[in-house]
């Protein structure tokens, strides 16, 4: 039986592109579940082994750096190999890079092994995003967006709620996180035929014009990069120092990512109903900042910490979703693409500042510091944004 939606220009979503969006959200779900397990997993081994805040969140911000290398290789290497064939290349090598952290004992050997894990996971973040934009039916792009990013939030809840179970102690939970990885290439070679093309739009003129066709949009997720990665990554040895236990603190992780499962359809939907993006992603940028401002009231009370989380990781992944939806809207074919190495471009931006800032703020000022610094984030969008509604009227 094949399910039908009418769209503008009568294009319809059936079930062929029911199987690609399938199959891009259960290759990008990859993302969510090693970052989920793995940052939190790598930081308190390093914590454990006697590093500072700052190496650690130095340690985490070349995934950042590896992100930014990998976002001009994305197109050319789908263009040259295929959009499918170069996803599947691309979980093998995040599958095998994970598993060599276990190998590699010495500290300095886990910087190029960050850079080759999160490389993998640029690019495929870029294509199945793009694969999944390509696939969804215009009317509904926000609501196609916002399960991808309900899956994506799934992913992050479900890896620190698996770590929490099996803590950081031996090989488990990196043989765990391989065959998480490897699983999701079985739904990939289901979809094969339908690997989406990537004719059309510029050719020559490569991502970073793409960076400031919408300001507003790759700011907010420059901003989710570095709030996302630096809360992370320090989160598990904030939580720890104010008074956590190990496996509290990646409890209240998994409340973050709950709250990312609750909210991005809703907002998704939102989304594709109003007329000006910009003041969602500025009402998302508030809430993140509304909940920084009151986390330190609250922690002495665990029930209290996760409900805030809750709610909070919900708005400020929106930031992501709602961004993400604009670009599609706008954009098509390789242009889509490029638009997508851009916007990622721009979240390993964040990747790259947010750890270094949380980790430095947490060594300046203490515990404090990890609210102040992912406060002081989103202060910064908030301005820019007004500025860039102020300049349009």
């Amino acid at each position: 039986m094949t399910v039908s939606i009418e769209e503008q220009g009568g294009q319809s979503l059936d079930r062929v592109r029911w199987l690609s969006i399938s199959a891009a959200i259960a290759s990008i779900s990859v993302v969510g579940i090693a970052i989920g397990l793995g940052v939190p997993l790598l930081s308190f081994i390093l914590e454990q082994r006697g590093y500072s805040a700052t190496m650690i969140g130095l340690n985490t911000a070349i995934a950042g750096i590896a992100s930014i290398a990998a976002a001009p290789i994305a197109t050319p290497l789908a263009a040259r190999f295929g959009v499918v064939p170069t996803i599947l290349a691309m979980i093998v090598v995040g599958a095998l890079s994970f598993v060599g952290f276990y190998f590699a004992p010495a500290f300095w050997m886990w910087f190029p092994l960050r850079a080759l894990l999160h490389v993998s996971l640029t690019v495929l973040f870029i294509l199945s995003e793009f694969w999944i934009s390509m696939s969804a039916p215009p009317k509904h792009r926000g609501l196609v967006l916002g399960i991808y990013a309900t899956v994506l939030s799934l992913g992050f809840a479900f890896g620190p709620w698996l770590f929490a179970m099996i803590g950081s102690q031996g090989f488990l939970p990196f043989a765990i996180a391989f065959v998480i990885v490897m699983l999701a290439a079985v739904p990939v070679l289901a979809a094969w035929g339908d690997s989406p093309p990537m004719q059309g739009g510029a050719k020559a003129t490569g991502f970073l014009p793409y960076v400031w066709l919408v300001p507003t949009a790759t700011a907010a997720v420059l901003v989710f990069g570095a709030v996302e990665t630096g809360g992370f990554a320090l989160f598990p040895v904030y939580g720890t120092r104010i008074g956590f236990s190990e496996a509290e603190a990646a409890m209240l992780l998994s409340m973050v990512g709950l709250g990312n499962v609750v909210l991005q359809i809703p907002l998704g939907m939102i989304s594709d109903r109003v007329r000006d993006r910009r003041y969602l992603l500025m009402c998302c940028a508030a809430f993140g900042l509304a909940g920084m401002l009151v986390l330190p009231a609250v922690t002495s009370n665990w029930h209290a910490t996760a409900t805030l989380l809750f709610v909070w990781g919900g708005a400020v992944a929106a930031m992501y979703t709602i961004g993400l939806a604009h670009l599609g809207s706008r954009l098509s074919g390789r242009d889509l693409a490029n638009a997508n190495a851009a916007f990622v471009f721009c979240y390993g931006l964040g990747m790259l500042v947010g750890p270094q800032a949380v980790g430095l703020g947490m060594d300046m000022f203490g515990p404090a510091g990890f609210a102040c610094s992912l406060a002081a984030f989103f202060i910064a969008y908030i301005v820019l944004a007004l500025g860039r509604l102020v300049a349009a009227r």
